[in-house]
């Protein structure tokens, strides 16, 4: 039973169903316990996603949280305050759980997770990876605005393996808010931003391409020349695809571009329904 983390408000239901489509097929022989924390949610919309889970083989595990736990931290424009719920779902899922993958909804996954999900930590809190064809530009700016001038990198939270049982044992979520609070102005990303300031040793690093590719990144990689990750090496080694940013594939449903992969599972996502 592999346990995947997923936090998300009402307006991302279906983008997650997509997410969840693609991961039960090009996972087909695993099984799946499905966490969601949220607290902003129907119940008709929980009933519906618990149903399609089920019928998809795998258990949903509906994990309410309590908004006012995360009052006064900083939210603007699409950072909601769900993005913060990560940092405490090791006080919220169960005690039993020693490992669980968090992916964000605008992701699909087209291959296997099997080799991700049972990387070993050693005393590691997390695995995740750097977006290298980007970060490279502000990476100086951000060990002197996080203040980590031994910071390898700057790690993306989207794809993130989590280690429950040293986050458990080792981490006072009081600390983590009280970080927030002190050094809000300081924010660009916050959930992301904490995480990396807090814990940037305390990552396994592991390949963007294969395991967290941005998707607005393809297009400037055509541009490179003798790229060898061009769209078959994608379809086989890629494992997650990341839709960072503003233009989601459900809104700018184009075709030319990595928002094929989202528009092939969202219709086989259809075809069920």
């Amino acid at each position: 039973m592999m346990n995947i983390l997923v936090t998300c408000n009402e307006h991302y239901i279906h983008p997650l169903k997509v997410m969840l489509k693609s991961l039960f097929v090009n996972n087909g022989k695993e099984s799946f316990s499905i966490y969601i924390v949220y607290s902003n949610i129907l119940d008709q919309q929980l009933k519906e996603l618990k149903d399609y889970v089920e019928s998809e083989g795998h258990k949903l595990h509906p994990t309410p949280i309590d908004p006012k736990l995360f009052a006064g931290l900083p939210t603007f424009r699409h950072f909601t305050i769900e993005m913060y719920y990560r940092l405490a779902a090791h006080k919220v899922l169960p005690n039993h759980l020693q490992r669980i993958l968090y992916l964000d909804p605008d992701i699909v996954v087209i291959n296997s997770i099997s080799e991700l999900y049972w990387t070993e930590f050693g005393d590691s809190y997390f695995v995740a990876s750097e977006h290298k064809h980007f970060s490279h530009i502000t990476r100086a700016f951000n060990k002197l605005r996080l203040n980590t001038p031994r910071a390898h990198g700057y790690f993306n939270t989207g794809v993130l393996l989590m280690n429950l049982h040293s986050l458990r044992n080792e981490v006072i979520l009081g600390n983590v808010f009280q970080y927030i609070k002190k050094n809000k102005r300081k924010l660009i990303l916050p959930d992301q931003d904490v995480l990396n300031a807090l814990y940037w040793d305390k990552v396994i690093p592991v390949d963007c391409y294969r395991f967290n590719y941005e998707a607005r990144y393809y297009q400037l990689s055509k541009l490179i020349i003798n790229n060898k990750r061009d769209l078959q090496w994608i379809q086989t080694n890629t494992v997650f695809i990341h839709y960072c940013g503003k233009n989601k594939p459900w809104k700018y449903k184009n075709k030319g571009n990595l928002g094929r992969f989202y528009l092939e599972y969202e219709n086989l996502l259809l075809e069920r329904t």
